[in-house]
């Protein structure tokens, strides 16, 4: 730095400033000890349905591997279940189906709510606009499990869907968080100077939504994405204990499920190996989102 610029910035800012709002948003992430220890369990949870995956564990979570209600040992971690099957494989391998879960919905209501709530907030006023605003208003308006439960219910009778009534129930029902949020940022985007070039220019609508204006909503898009897939989860634990959810494979809501009158016969393990498992990860991806949302946050994130 020469003469004239240190007396401009002395203390040196200007090459340690970072430069976009990603760049200040990591900055900021990695000196929260909170976020990152959080996003280092979600890491390991991530490693954890890898595995199971690749095939690397829990594959014999089917298996008659014991005897009834075996207690925790060297050979059954977290013991056996009522007919023999090993608790610590069915945990293990429900951590997979989680994220299967998680990740789809948490893609696919999230991109539905940003189509949606673009073209929402870039029709505003219009009867585009107002349609879409309806229809999350009439959305909003049903209980959301007596919702969810009744599309799953109701599409387990197609036999071509039944597998993904569940995942299509909660796309249907969490795409609305999303949209509302992109259709306020694109309400305030579309305002911008470089829009109304690119509408000098003669670039067609739809055009300027999903190439100029959609891209900067990517920020809240990814928190938003981080939110849904916890709610996900805790709506296909929910679902698979009411059994609406997982047929054939495992989760811990089945586990929770069978664990009902395992309890009341003073046999707890397989109920504490779910719960143990679903509450970190849940809790590890809340502290993670939050976060996430504190260090994307461009009102907070020059701070």
């Amino acid at each position: 730095m020469n003469a004239a610029a240190e007396e401009l910035d002395p203390v040196g800012l200007s090459d340690a400033a970072p430069e976009s709002l990603w760049t200040k948003g990591l900055y900021k992430f990695r000196r929260d000890r909170v976020g990152m220890w959080s996003f280092a369990v979600v890491l390991l949870y991530v490693g954890i349905a890898l595995g199971v995956w690749l095939g690397f564990w829990a594959t014999g979570w089917a298996d008659l591997a014991g005897g009834k209600w075996e207690p925790v040992s060297g050979a059954h971690w977290f013991g056996t279940n009522i007919i023999g099957q090993d608790i610590f494989d069915r945990a293990i391998y429900s951590t997979k189906t989680s994220f299967e879960v998680g990740l789809v919905v948490a893609v696919l209501a999230t991109a539905l709510g940003a189509i949606l709530g673009a073209i929402a907030g870039f029709f505003s006023g219009s009867w585009l606009d107002e349609l879409i605003l309806w229809l999350m208003g009439v959305l909003d308006s049903i209980p959301f499990l007596l919702f969810v439960a009744a599309i799953a219910y109701t599409l387990q009778s197609i036999p071509e869907i039944s597998k993904y009534s569940m995942h299509i129930a909660m796309i249907v029902t969490f795409w609305i968080t999303a949209g509302r949020l992109v259709r306020g940022e694109v309400i305030k985007l579309k305002e911008m100077e470089y829009v109304d070039a690119a509408h000098a220019l003669g670039v067609p609508e739809y055009t300027i939504i999903f190439r100029h204006i959609l891209p900067n909503t990517a920020h809240i898009l990814l928190v938003q994405a981080t939110i849904t897939f916890v709610a996900a989860i805790k709506s296909e634990v929910i679902l698979s204990f009411l059994g609406l959810g997982v047929k054939d494979s495992m989760s811990w809501g089945l586990m929770i499920s069978e664990s009902s009158q395992e309890v009341l016969a003073g046999f707890f393990n397989n109920f504490l190996a779910a719960s143990v498992l679903l509450f970190g990860l849940v809790m590890a991806f809340n502290l993670f989102s939050d976060a996430l949302q504190d260090a994307l946050d461009p009102r907070t994130v020059a701070d």
